[in-house]
Protein backbone atom coordinates (compact mmCIF):
# COMPACT_ATOMS: atom_id res chain seq x y z
CA UNK A 1 0.00 0.00 0.00
CA UNK A 2 1.21 3.36 -0.59
CA UNK A 3 0.86 6.15 2.06
CA UNK A 4 -2.23 7.64 0.94
CA UNK A 5 -3.99 4.33 0.52
CA UNK A 6 -2.89 3.48 4.40
CA UNK A 7 -3.89 6.60 5.74
CA UNK A 8 -7.71 6.13 3.69
CA UNK A 9 -7.82 2.66 4.76
CA UNK A 10 -7.07 4.18 8.20
CA UNK A 11 -9.51 6.65 8.34
CA UNK A 12 -12.16 4.38 6.93
CA UNK A 13 -11.27 2.29 9.41
CA UNK A 14 -11.89 4.86 12.70
CA UNK A 15 -15.16 5.89 10.45
CA UNK A 16 -16.68 2.95 11.13
CA UNK A 17 -15.05 1.72 14.42
CA UNK A 18 -17.31 1.55 17.73
CA UNK A 19 -16.85 0.88 21.11
CA UNK A 20 -17.79 -2.08 22.05
CA UNK A 21 -19.03 -2.14 25.92
CA UNK A 22 -19.11 -4.93 27.91
CA UNK A 23 -21.18 -5.86 30.72
CA UNK A 24 -19.26 -8.27 34.28
CA UNK A 25 -21.56 -10.47 35.90
CA UNK A 26 -20.08 -13.00 38.48
CA UNK A 27 -23.13 -15.44 38.70
CA UNK A 28 -21.88 -18.41 40.87
CA UNK A 29 -19.13 -19.32 42.94
CA UNK A 30 -18.32 -22.71 43.89
CA UNK A 31 -15.68 -24.48 46.65
CA UNK A 32 -13.00 -26.76 45.10
CA UNK A 33 -10.75 -28.70 46.97
CA UNK A 34 -8.00 -30.45 46.23
CA UNK A 35 -5.45 -33.08 47.82
CA UNK A 36 -3.50 -29.90 49.31
CA UNK A 37 -5.93 -27.04 49.20
CA UNK A 38 -9.12 -25.48 49.03
CA UNK A 39 -10.88 -22.25 47.04
CA UNK A 40 -13.32 -20.89 45.23
CA UNK A 41 -13.90 -20.28 42.30
CA UNK A 42 -16.24 -17.44 40.51
CA UNK A 43 -18.00 -17.86 37.42
CA UNK A 44 -17.52 -14.67 35.60
CA UNK A 45 -20.23 -13.47 32.68
CA UNK A 46 -18.95 -11.01 30.28
CA UNK A 47 -22.04 -9.81 28.00
CA UNK A 48 -21.57 -6.95 25.27
CA UNK A 49 -24.30 -4.30 26.27
CA UNK A 50 -26.50 -2.45 23.33
CA UNK A 51 -27.78 -5.75 22.07
CA UNK A 52 -29.00 -9.14 22.27
CA UNK A 53 -25.81 -10.90 22.71
CA UNK A 54 -25.84 -14.60 21.21
CA UNK A 55 -21.43 -15.10 22.16
CA UNK A 56 -21.86 -14.30 26.02
CA UNK A 57 -18.47 -15.46 27.70
CA UNK A 58 -18.29 -17.69 30.73
CA UNK A 59 -15.24 -17.99 32.58
CA UNK A 60 -14.00 -19.40 36.00
CA UNK A 61 -11.12 -17.68 38.14
CA UNK A 62 -10.34 -18.05 41.62
CA UNK A 63 -9.34 -15.41 44.35
CA UNK A 64 -5.47 -15.30 43.48
CA UNK A 65 -6.13 -14.50 39.54
CA UNK A 66 -7.49 -11.81 40.69
CA UNK A 67 -5.07 -11.17 42.84
CA UNK A 68 -2.68 -11.32 40.47
CA UNK A 69 -3.96 -8.95 38.07
CA UNK A 70 -4.33 -6.14 40.54
CA UNK A 71 -0.17 -6.90 41.40
CA UNK A 72 0.45 -6.73 37.85
CA UNK A 73 -2.06 -3.26 37.06
CA UNK A 74 0.09 -1.96 39.70
CA UNK A 75 3.27 -2.47 37.99
CA UNK A 76 1.92 -0.51 35.56
CA UNK A 77 -1.23 1.81 36.01
CA UNK A 78 -0.84 2.44 40.13
CA UNK A 79 -2.20 6.08 39.98
CA UNK A 80 -5.19 5.10 37.47
CA UNK A 81 -6.17 2.34 39.53
CA UNK A 82 -5.42 4.01 42.81
CA UNK A 83 -9.49 4.38 43.59
CA UNK A 84 -10.29 1.21 42.48
CA UNK A 85 -10.73 -0.94 45.49
CA UNK A 86 -9.97 -4.97 45.68
CA UNK A 87 -11.31 -7.33 47.89
CA UNK A 88 -9.22 -7.70 50.89
CA UNK A 89 -8.25 -11.20 51.56
CA UNK A 90 -9.39 -12.72 55.07
CA UNK A 91 -7.61 -14.87 57.25
CA UNK A 92 -10.61 -17.05 58.34
CA UNK A 93 -13.99 -17.16 57.11
CA UNK A 94 -13.46 -17.57 53.32
CA UNK A 95 -15.26 -19.71 52.68
CA UNK A 96 -18.61 -19.01 54.45
CA UNK A 97 -21.64 -18.08 52.14
CA UNK A 98 -21.86 -14.54 52.97
CA UNK A 99 -18.40 -14.47 52.48
CA UNK A 100 -18.60 -15.44 48.96
CA UNK A 101 -21.49 -14.08 48.42
CA UNK A 102 -19.65 -10.44 49.33
CA UNK A 103 -17.00 -11.53 47.22
CA UNK A 104 -19.08 -11.86 43.78
CA UNK A 105 -20.56 -8.42 44.31
CA UNK A 106 -16.92 -6.82 45.29
CA UNK A 107 -15.67 -8.58 41.86
CA UNK A 108 -18.20 -7.46 39.43
CA UNK A 109 -17.56 -3.74 40.75
CA UNK A 110 -14.08 -4.48 40.43
CA UNK A 111 -13.91 -5.44 36.66
CA UNK A 112 -16.63 -2.74 36.06
CA UNK A 113 -14.73 0.19 37.43
CA UNK A 114 -11.38 -1.70 35.48
CA UNK A 115 -13.15 -1.59 32.05
CA UNK A 116 -14.38 2.09 32.44
CA UNK A 117 -10.43 3.19 32.53
CA UNK A 118 -9.25 2.79 28.62
CA UNK A 119 -5.87 2.14 29.19
CA UNK A 120 -6.47 -0.55 31.52
CA UNK A 121 -8.74 -2.14 29.96
CA UNK A 122 -6.86 -2.31 26.64
CA UNK A 123 -3.83 -3.13 28.51
CA UNK A 124 -2.40 -6.33 27.59
CA UNK A 125 -2.88 -7.79 31.78
CA UNK A 126 -6.63 -6.86 31.53
CA UNK A 127 -7.09 -9.09 28.37
CA UNK A 128 -4.71 -11.90 29.32
CA UNK A 129 -6.30 -12.01 32.48
CA UNK A 130 -9.90 -12.69 30.95
CA UNK A 131 -8.63 -14.77 27.98
CA UNK A 132 -5.02 -16.32 28.51
CA UNK A 133 -6.25 -19.38 30.22
CA UNK A 134 -8.14 -20.56 27.62
CA UNK A 135 -6.16 -19.60 24.95
CA UNK A 136 -3.09 -21.40 27.10
CA UNK A 137 -5.09 -24.57 26.90
CA UNK A 138 -6.26 -24.08 23.47
CA UNK A 139 -2.89 -23.99 21.67
CA UNK A 140 -1.18 -26.28 24.05
CA UNK A 141 -4.25 -28.98 22.85
CA UNK A 142 -2.96 -27.45 18.98
CA UNK A 143 0.40 -28.61 19.89
CA UNK A 144 -0.60 -32.31 21.22
CA UNK A 145 -2.64 -32.49 17.60
CA UNK A 146 -6.01 -32.71 19.65
CA UNK A 147 -7.38 -30.26 16.73
CA UNK A 148 -10.74 -30.97 17.69
CA UNK A 149 -10.65 -30.08 21.32
CA UNK A 150 -8.42 -27.04 20.77
CA UNK A 151 -11.36 -25.96 18.88
CA UNK A 152 -13.76 -26.60 20.69
CA UNK A 153 -12.11 -23.49 23.54
CA UNK A 154 -11.16 -21.61 20.21
CA UNK A 155 -14.75 -21.26 19.34
CA UNK A 156 -15.93 -20.19 22.90
CA UNK A 157 -12.59 -17.88 23.84
CA UNK A 158 -12.37 -15.94 20.32
CA UNK A 159 -15.71 -14.06 20.67
CA UNK A 160 -14.57 -11.99 23.95
CA UNK A 161 -11.14 -11.53 22.54
CA UNK A 162 -12.70 -9.74 19.58
CA UNK A 163 -14.46 -8.04 21.98
CA UNK A 164 -11.14 -6.96 23.94
CA UNK A 165 -9.84 -5.86 21.17
CA UNK A 166 -11.56 -3.81 19.01
CA UNK A 167 -9.46 -1.30 19.45
CA UNK A 168 -6.27 -3.26 17.46
CA UNK A 169 -7.81 -6.51 15.95
CA UNK A 170 -4.25 -7.52 14.77
CA UNK A 171 -3.95 -9.22 18.62
CA UNK A 172 -7.04 -11.70 17.52
CA UNK A 173 -5.00 -12.96 14.63
CA UNK A 174 -2.69 -15.83 16.58
CA UNK A 175 -6.37 -17.34 17.64
CA UNK A 176 -7.68 -17.09 14.02
CA UNK A 177 -4.65 -18.54 12.52
CA UNK A 178 -5.20 -21.50 15.19
CA UNK A 179 -8.50 -22.14 13.91
CA UNK A 180 -6.89 -22.08 10.34
CA UNK A 181 -4.69 -24.73 11.09
CA UNK A 182 -6.96 -26.93 13.50
CA UNK A 183 -9.88 -27.15 10.66
CA UNK A 184 -6.96 -27.53 8.25
CA UNK A 185 -5.58 -30.46 9.63
CA UNK A 186 -9.17 -31.96 10.77
CA UNK A 187 -9.56 -31.78 6.59
CA UNK A 188 -12.02 -28.70 6.85
CA UNK A 189 -10.60 -26.53 4.26
CA UNK A 190 -13.66 -24.27 3.74
CA UNK A 191 -14.19 -23.75 7.36
CA UNK A 192 -10.68 -23.03 7.65
CA UNK A 193 -10.65 -20.44 4.36
CA UNK A 194 -13.58 -18.83 6.27
CA UNK A 195 -11.14 -18.21 9.67
CA UNK A 196 -7.73 -17.29 6.95
CA UNK A 197 -10.65 -14.70 5.65
CA UNK A 198 -11.25 -12.96 8.80
CA UNK A 199 -7.37 -13.16 9.99
CA UNK A 200 -6.52 -11.45 6.92
CA UNK A 201 -9.15 -8.98 7.56
CA UNK A 202 -7.43 -7.76 10.96
CA UNK A 203 -3.94 -7.77 9.26
CA UNK A 204 -5.03 -5.83 6.35
CA UNK A 205 -2.26 -2.94 5.76
CA UNK A 206 0.24 -5.24 8.45
CA UNK A 207 2.46 -6.73 5.45
CA UNK A 208 5.39 -6.63 7.46
CA UNK A 209 3.28 -8.66 10.30
CA UNK A 210 4.40 -12.19 11.39
CA UNK A 211 1.68 -13.86 10.26
CA UNK A 212 1.18 -12.34 7.18
CA UNK A 213 3.30 -14.26 4.49
CA UNK A 214 2.36 -17.26 6.21
CA UNK A 215 -1.33 -16.72 6.04
CA UNK A 216 -1.22 -15.61 2.63
CA UNK A 217 0.76 -18.77 1.61
CA UNK A 218 -1.51 -21.01 3.79
CA UNK A 219 -4.62 -19.41 2.05
CA UNK A 220 -3.62 -19.40 -1.83
CA UNK A 221 -3.04 -23.58 -0.16
CA UNK A 222 -6.95 -23.60 0.70
CA UNK A 223 -7.77 -21.90 -2.15
CA UNK A 224 -6.97 -23.87 -4.76
CA UNK A 225 -8.08 -27.07 -2.89
CA UNK A 226 -11.72 -25.23 -2.69
CA UNK A 227 -11.20 -24.23 -6.40
CA UNK A 228 -11.71 -20.66 -5.74
CA UNK A 229 -9.52 -17.78 -7.12
CA UNK A 230 -6.23 -17.77 -5.59
CA UNK A 231 -4.30 -15.47 -8.08
CA UNK A 232 -5.30 -12.48 -6.33
CA UNK A 233 -3.83 -14.14 -2.62
CA UNK A 234 -0.71 -14.91 -4.94
CA UNK A 235 -0.11 -11.31 -6.26
CA UNK A 236 -0.37 -10.10 -2.57
CA UNK A 237 2.16 -12.47 -1.28
CA UNK A 238 4.28 -11.89 -4.16
CA UNK A 239 4.48 -7.75 -4.05
CA UNK A 240 4.30 -8.14 -0.58
CA UNK A 241 8.28 -10.33 -1.25
CA UNK A 242 9.20 -7.93 -3.55
CA UNK A 243 9.00 -4.95 -1.44
CA UNK A 244 10.46 -6.98 1.76
CA UNK A 245 12.14 -9.85 0.76
CA UNK A 246 12.86 -12.26 3.82
CA UNK A 247 14.44 -15.93 3.49
CA UNK A 248 11.81 -18.44 4.00
CA UNK A 249 10.09 -18.38 7.00
CA UNK A 250 8.03 -20.49 9.49
CA UNK A 251 5.09 -22.16 7.92
CA UNK A 252 1.46 -20.99 9.54
CA UNK A 253 1.35 -24.19 11.70
CA UNK A 254 5.42 -23.73 12.39
CA UNK A 255 4.11 -19.81 14.31
CA UNK A 256 0.87 -20.98 15.91
CA UNK A 257 2.45 -23.66 17.90
CA UNK A 258 4.89 -21.41 19.80
CA UNK A 259 2.26 -19.29 20.64
CA UNK A 260 1.17 -19.39 24.67
CA UNK A 261 3.86 -21.67 25.61
CA UNK A 262 4.28 -19.70 29.27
Amino acid sequence: MTTRELQEYWRGEKGCWRRVKLLFEISSARIEERKVSKFVMYQIVVIQTGSFDSNKAVLERRYSDFETLQKNLQKTFREEIEDVVFPRKHLTGNFTEEMISERKLAFKEYLSLLYAIRCVRRSREFIDFLTRPELREAFGCLRAGQYTKALDILVRVAPLLEKLTAHCPVMLVPALCAMVVCHRDLERPAEAFAAGERALQCLQAREGHRYYAPLLDAMIRLAYALGKDFASLQQRLEESQLRKPTLRGFTLKELTVREYLY
